[in-house]
């Protein structure tokens, strides 16, 4: 297969992920309305676990199929270190202040529950084959999954506490919200939602076998193919998803999107964990994913700086200097990466 016809594959993959990615910004939204759900608990769980389909399908093709431990690894990180990348772009587009002067504090939960699952992974990277395992699958894998289960739980329910408090200033108010959606619409919104979901999920699935053989013609490592390329790839639907919670001015959902979907990146390693039978995945990644859960981890410190100090400055009238520190390690990282080979 010539390098061209990789690199129109690739490219398919990119249009087909990006646009399901809007079309699930967009049905999302009119479910929310629909059903009364809050739209910063929409982008926390339905669409950061929806949007984050791609790492998934790509984590479980990679191990599975395409028997490649590191991208699958480099995949999963890769993906929340551009996640929290691409909120300097979402800061970027608050022209008046920095996005952290109007963010909820509530993202400081999200981030704190990313900084704990992150720290698992490292460790668990830096003890190798030593760390303890059940069957072929390791320890961390049951403690992703019950980290990420609290934290959805504890994130919801400060989420419903803002909501109820909607709820009863609007009854106080005129007690009237719009016109309702009918069914049809709401059936029409399911109908687009799913397709766009099984959209992402075969791009997904289809991406990771693309970007090993153009890998191969690159002459470029597999983890940095997966920590850079394909990251950015099975990050589009997030990308796109934010875009859409910005023009609508949800901020917070937004944010939320971002955040939701770096805890469910880290709950994809339990997940590609139990489908690679050789034995714990994370004993066979390379030592260089080390450096990118900690890339990850101090990208999420900033972030949480960031939302406690508040800044109010831009640099250069642009962004913050939170955003001027995460583009700076996300630059590092890559480069660290690169020149590692593996």
């Amino acid at each position: 297969m010539t390098l061209a016809w990789l690199v129109l594959l690739f490219a398919v993959c990119t249009v087909l992920i990006a646009r399901a990615g809007y079309v699930l910004s967009r049905s999302a939204d009119t479910l929310a309305e629909a059903h009364g759900w809050g739209r910063n608990w929409v982008g926390l769980a339905l669409l950061a676990t929806v949007t984050s389909l791609p790492e998934l399908a790509s984590g479980i093709s990679a191990v599975a199929w395409v028997d490649a431990p590191d991208l699958a690894v480099g995949n999963a990180l890769g993906a929340c270190v551009v996640n929290l990348l691409f909120l300097v772009v979402v800061d970027a587009l608050q022209r008046r202040q920095p996005m952290y002067r109007q963010a909820s504090a509530t993202h400081l939960l999200s981030a704190g529950f990313g900084v704990v699952m992150l720290g698992f992974v490292g460790l668990s990277l830096i003890t190798g084959t030593r760390a303890p395992a059940v069957l072929h699958v390791g320890i961390y894998s049951p403690l992703l999954l019950a980290l990420y289960l609290l934290a959805l739980k504890a994130v919801h329910g400060h989420e419903r506490q803002a909501m109820d408090a909607a709820a009863a200033a609007v009854a106080q108010g005129t007690g009237t919200s719009g016109n309702p959606i009918g069914p049809q619409r709401t059936r029409l919104a399911w109908c687009r939602f799913g397709l766009a979901a099984l959209v992402v999920l075969v791009a997904g699935s289809w991406l990771p076998e693309v970007a090993d053989r153009l890998a191969q013609a690159l002459g470029l490592s597999r983890s940095f193919v997966g920590t850079v390329l394909m990251a950015v790839v099975t990050t589009l639907p997030e990308m796109a998803v934010t875009l859409g919670a910005l023009r609508l001015g949800a901020l917070d959902m937004a944010i939320g999107n971002l955040l939701g979907s770096n805890l469910f990146n880290v709950l994809i390693l339990s997940v590609d964990d139990a489908f690679y039978v050789r034995g714990p995945l994370l004993a066979d990644a390379a030592p260089v994913h080390v450096g990118t859960a900690v890339t990850a981890l101090v990208m999420t410190g900033l972030v949480i700086i960031g939302l406690v100090m508040r800044p109010q400055g831009q640099t250069l009238r642009v962004v913050s200097w939170i955003s001027v520190g995460l583009t700076a390690t996300y630059v590092i990282n890559a480069a660290l990466i690169y020149l590692a080979g593996v």
